[in-house]
């Protein structure tokens, strides 16, 4: 996998236009002023949380005695059920659950909004399959997580002018996408399982 196809399914997984609405509701009782610090806040603690999971990812693996098939296999399955949710989004409720009450901090903007378990086993993938390419992924991150902010810093401006509808047919668009990675990517722990090659 290159840096730049790295970094489109971290920023498919982080999925920033299906969050538009989920956070500007998370953040309608916060103080006008705040509302930008906060996401700042958020986004930064989801970057150091990405980046933890980078660094340590094989350590991680080397202490639960997972092997790169494994990974791959389950990575896909979990990747092929975020694309699902984008696509078929449940009629009630959200992935994040209820919302509390008062100003929203690491739960559920920054874990599981932009660092979800999806993106961890991503990143956990990467760095097993190939750990010698650290600072390639570190690129890819950075590069999807800075894409992610982009948007998300301009969500209010975007939902004003593209509307509900063509918000969610793009976040459709993207689970697509992600769908079809997440299918590459369990075909190749199968292969690499059974030694075929793809």
């Amino acid at each position: 996998m290159t840096t730049l196809s790295a970094a489109i399914l971290l920023f498919l997984i982080m999925d920033p236009l299906g969050n538009i609405p989920i956070f500007l509701s998370l953040l309608k009782d916060v103080a006008p002023k705040r509302r930008r610090w906060v996401l700042i806040r958020e986004l930064l603690i989801a970057l150091g949380v990405l980046l933890v999971f980078l660094v340590g990812g094989t350590h991680i693996l080397k202490l639960l005695q997972l092997r790169q098939e494994s990974i791959s296999i389950a990575g896909g399955i979990v990747l092929f059920l975020i694309g699902i949710r984008m696509v078929f989004p449940p009629v009630t409720g959200g992935i994040f659950g209820k919302a509390g009450e008062g100003e929203p901090f690491i739960v559920p903007m920054a874990i599981p909004g932009v660092a979800g378990p999806s993106a961890m086993a991503a990143l956990l993938l990467l760095t097993n399959t190939q750990p010698g390419r650290t600072a390639d992924w570190a690129i890819a991150l950075l590069g999807a997580w800075l894409a992610t902010a982009v948007i998300l810093l301009c969500s209010t401006y975007l939902f004003r002018y593209l509307g509900a509808s063509v918000l969610t047919a793009l976040e459709r668009v993207m689970g697509m996408l992600l769908i079809a990675l997440s299918v590459q990517m369990f075909l190749g722990g199968v292969a690499a399982y059974l030694h075929l090659t793809v």
